[in-house]
């Protein structure tokens, strides 16, 4: 049985980008929804679930961190950033507020396009069957994407959760940046500081304090490492 098209939800004020995106996606087999700025997002959203947001940073109404929250807040759908080029600051707030990844402007559609098959590969189902994995005090069901530890459920990004469950399959040895981003992100090129605001994220979710973390520790001069022990 062929598998239901994937639907991307384009949300960009410039009308030439919004076209020149949903042309590309189309082409490589997404259905497409358009909206022009942040309540319409909203509401597009709303009557028609997408399986990815693309969102652009600076819109009418609402700006596009504030439509991620609102996103976020309702369920864990994918979401990648535009950004203008240069904007390092607010590429890491997007990150900050649960993107998944971010295309600085101008872009290449064709490299956007991998970028959202690439998400949407990486936060798919679980195959069925999968073991549990265990550390820290920390208890991660693959399959059925969830992940508790002694104070209850851990509420995840989509991101965070590959990420976590990547420690959890290899507790105590050093990832480097670089690394973590080959294996949890699929990609063999990109801005590092992704990792590092992740990894960032997820401690303030798993560490009971994360300003001295002794489950996701840092290997000076190499990246993070789970001790499963802490």
């Amino acid at each position: 049985m062929d598998q239901p098209q994937q639907r991307v939800l384009v949300v960009d004020d410039d009308p030439t980008v919004t076209e020149v995106v949903t042309t590309y996606l189309d082409r490589a087999g997404f259905l497409v929804d358009r909206a022009s700025d942040g309540p319409g997002a909203l509401d597009r959203a709303a009557a028609t679930p997408p399986d990815l947001v693309v969102l652009d940073l600076m819109l009418p109404g609402l700006d596009g961190l504030q439509v991620c929250r609102r996103l976020r807040a309702k369920g864990p759908v994918p979401v990648v950033m535009l950004t203008a080029r240069g904007d390092e600051e607010d590429r890491i707030l997007g990150l900050e507020v649960g993107a998944d990844d971010y295309v600085t402007k101008p872009f290449s559609p064709r490299e956007l396009v991998l970028r959202v098959a690439s998400v949407l590969r990486r936060t798919g189902p679980a195959a069925p069957g999968g073991e549990l994995l265990h550390g820290g005090g920390i208890t991660l069901d693959p399959a059925a994407r969830y992940a508790r530890d002694a104070r209850g459920l851990l509420t995840l990004t989509l991101r965070e959760f590959d990420l976590l469950a990547h420690f959890l399959r290899h507790p105590g040895r050093a990832f480097s940046r670089e690394e973590l981003m080959t294996t949890v992100w699929g990609w063999d090129f990109g801005d590092l500081s992704t990792v590092t605001v992740h990894v960032r994220r997820l401690r303030h979710k798993v560490e009971h304090d994360p300003a001295r973390p002794r489950l996701i520790t840092t290997v000076w001069g190499v990246g993070y490492r789970f001790d499963g022990e802490g």
